[in-house]
Order: structure tokens, then C-alpha cells, then sequence
């Protein structure tokens, strides 16, 4: 059983106009969740930034870059709002896996993913344009350990998860008990965001 932590009981209060100056510039479901369940005030603008996809870049560089493209481009249109930009990738063996583009790349990476352990690396750029400009881009790396996968297991899973906007073709927080063994390191950065260190960092900017 993989426990899924509640963010409130990680995160320290924050003040209501605090939270009212930040924004989180994502238009991911999954993160605006977390956002919220750890009791905060917000505002959601997603980025439309331009991803970079360079496979020389390692897995770590190439989130935290993506991460920052898509606060910055929405601080620049919210001068004195803290911006929050969030980027997720699944390496293994080196190779990075984003949202695969159909359900054949999908079945594709879970075989990849089967009876392995991968990692999970989640950046967030905190940034704010105008008189009191900042910028911190910060990464954490979690480390999933899959079952051995059968095709049967994969229709099942697929018949209740839709891949096509997940990293890895796969969700930690749906039907997990199909193909996930265990977890190790921050749950939410496997979903798609360190909630608990973003916003603990958040109010050392505000």
C-alpha cells in the first residue's frame, strides 16, 4: 500500500494576501489540486511557452529550463505576482520519457517501465518581474519501482488511466496498486510538483 500524504500537514500557514499574490502558471489538473488542498489562495494562468525538447541536455537541466520558460513567460505579463512554473519528466537508462504522443508510444514506455525502477524529476521556477524581481529554480527526484506488467494488466490499467498528458504514460495517484510496486521520495513530485518545498520557498520571496 502507497500511502498518499496530506500536503496541509506538510505546510506551514501562509497569509491570505500572500497567497493572493501568486500564481500558478500550469494547466495541469494534478497541480492545481495539490495547490489547494495544501490550503492556499491562488490564481491559475497557464503558460502557453514553448517547451524545449533537447536530448542532449540531461534530465534534470531540461526541467528546471522548462519549468522557468513557462513562469517566466507568465510573469511578464503579471509584473509584481509571484509565478510559479512546474515541469515533470521520467528518465530511465538515460532516456527521457514526456507525454507519449499516442497509446502505442504509451504501452511502448510501460513495457520500457516494467519490472524497473525509474526516476521522477519534478523543477519548479519561482519568478517575479517588476520592482522586486526574483528567480529560483529548484529540482527534486523521486524514484518509482514498477511491477513486471503484463498485457492484460496494461489494458486494465489504460481502461481507467488516460496516459496521453502524463510523463511516462502513467499516473502514481490512479490505480497505482496495477503497476506500481513502491515509492521512494516525495510522493507529489511524482504527481507533478514538490507542493510542500515550493510553497515553503514561495513565502521566503513574498
Amino acid at each position: 500500500m502507497i500511502d498518499r500524504p496530506p500536503i496541509c500537514a506538510m505546510v506551514g500557514g501562509m497569509s491570505e494576501n500572500e497567497a493572493q499574490r501568486m500564481i500558478l502558471a500550469s494547466g495541469s489538473p494534478r497541480r492545481r489540486e495539490m495547490m489547494a488542498e495544501a490550503g492556499v489562495d491562488f490564481e491559475v494562468v497557464p503558460s502557453d511557452a514553448d517547451e524545449l525538447h533537447d536530448d542532449s541536455m540531461d534530465l534534470f537541466a531540461l526541467c528546471e529550463v522548462n519549468a522557468e520558460l513557462k513562469a517566466k513567460v507568465v510573469a511578464e505579463r503579471h509584473p509584481g505576482r509571484l509565478v510559479i512554473g512546474s515541469d515533470t519528466l521520467v528518465a530511465i537508462d538515460g532516456v527521457k520519457l514526456a507525454k507519449p504522443a499516442d497509446m502505442e508510444e504509451a504501452r511502448r514506455m510501460l513495457w520500457r517501465l516494467s519490472g524497473r525502477t525509474h526516476e521522477v524529476c519534478s523543477a519548479v521556477a519561482l519568478v517575479r518581474t517588476g520592482e522586486r524581481p526574483v528567480s529560483e529554480t529548484f529540482h527534486v527526484i523521486s524514484k518509482v519501482t514498477f511491477k513486471e506488467l503484463s498485457d492484460e494488466v496494461i489494458d486494465a490499467y489504460y481502461r481507467e488511466v488516460d496516459p496521453l498528458d502524463k510523463a511516462g504514460a502513467y499516473a502514481v495517484q490512479q490505480c497505482r496498486e496495477l503497476i506500481i510496486e513502491k515509492i521512494d521520495g516525495d510522493y507529489h513530485t511524482i504527481v507533478g510538483m514538490p507542493v510542500a518545498e515550493t510553497l515553503e520557498r514561495a513565502k521566503l520571496l513574498l
